[in-house]
């Protein structure tokens, strides 16, 4: 049987997802992957949680609702396509984000709300970004430079209102589910 995972994002505006996709389906058409995340999936992750009870989960809930009390909603632009894995092979494809120092004090108050709530989280440094597909495709050697035509010069900015606790199938299309929701701030 399939463990279940559990961890907080920012869930990103329709809009957003809708931009991202758009974005891809040139290398989507060219069959450069060998598995594309559903549009539905597009979040930013701030912290994973893992498996985990369901009071584990509410004291995490607890935590990190408090934490963000008081913070606003803020804009979010994208900014160009990126990988993580073996520079020829790369295993994850990513949308990265303009700098925000609102979106790292929003990761950081999740972080810490969730490590006093018990969770051991991944330690590396926070790399804002979005996942859009795994595995590379083709039988060439994967090179950054064949990303750079698919880059957006320039992209609207989209308001992020929340942050959700999300629960993962991976038997299902799209496979998170929103278990929890915060609401950030709007602005006055």
């Amino acid at each position: 049987m399939l463990k279940t995972h559990y961890f907080f994002a920012l869930s990103l505006p329709n809009e957003l997802k809708k931009e991202i996709h758009e974005l891809t389906a040139p290398m989507r058409e060219d069959d450069f992957l060998k598995k594309w995340v559903h549009p539905e999936d597009y979040h930013i992750t701030l912290a994973f949680l893992g498996n985990a009870s369901q009071e584990d989960l509410d004291v995490a809930i607890g935590h990190v609702t408090h934490s963000l009390h008081n913070l606003q909603s803020f804009p979010l632009s994208l900014k160009r396509f990126g990988t993580f894995g073996k520079s020829d092979e790369p295993r994850i494809f990513w949308m990265g984000v303009k700098p925000s120092s609102t979106l790292h004090q929003i990761r950081e108050k999740v972080y810490e709300a969730c490590e006093e709530a018990g969770f051991q989280l991944d330690s590396r440094p926070f790399t804002p970004h979005i996942t859009v597909g795994r595995k590379w495709n083709k039988p060439a050697a994967f090179s950054k430079e064949c990303l750079n035509e698919f880059n957006p010069a320039e992209t609207p900015s989209h308001r992020i209102r929340e942050v959700v606790l999300y629960r993962t199938h991976m038997d299902r299309i799209p496979k998170y589910e929103r278990i929890h929701t915060i609401q950030l701030n709007d602005l006055p």
